[in-house]
């Protein structure tokens, strides 16, 4: 059997880097979160910062130190959502949202790793959160 348990990413600050996904996602960030290892708990699965010395940061889209992961966080309002997080230290890479408002749009966090917020058509929102349409619709 196989489980999937954590998300590592390398970085020069866990803490630091934590607090930004905090933040971004409204979860806390672990008890016991330290300068080697950091976590945001997600149901069963952690996404988790780990310090690496001489970190260098992906440049995305540029393939010499190319991005190895992103992260996409599916959005209600993707206007609302990049004020808070370009507030939080986020950067704006590329807009790739049509007229109607659905698409992406990728953006660096604070040491340079992509991820994306993105608006889908056909997904609705619930106090639970998003519902995906099925396949084929």
């Amino acid at each position: 059997m196989l489980r999937l348990t954590d998300f590592i990413i390398d970085c020069p600050d866990t803490m630091k880097l934590a607090a930004f996904y905090s933040e971004v996602t409204g979860l806390p960030v672990k008890e016991g979160s330290n300068e080697n290892w950091a976590g945001i708990r997600f149901g069963e699965i952690e996404l988790a910062f780990i310090q690496v010395e001489d970190y260098r940061a992906p440049q995305w889209p540029d393939s010499e130190h190319p991005k190895q992961f992103h992260l996409d966080f599916e959005v209600d309002d993707i206007e609302a959502e990049q004020r808070r997080i370009l507030a939080l230290g986020a950067n704006l890479q590329r807009d790739c949202v049509d007229p109607d408002g659905y698409g992406f749009r990728v953006y660096t966090d604070p040491i340079g790793h992509p991820f994306c917020l993105c608006r889908n058509k056909g997904v609705t929102w619930t106090d639970q959160g998003p519902v995906w349409p099925q396949r084929g619709q």
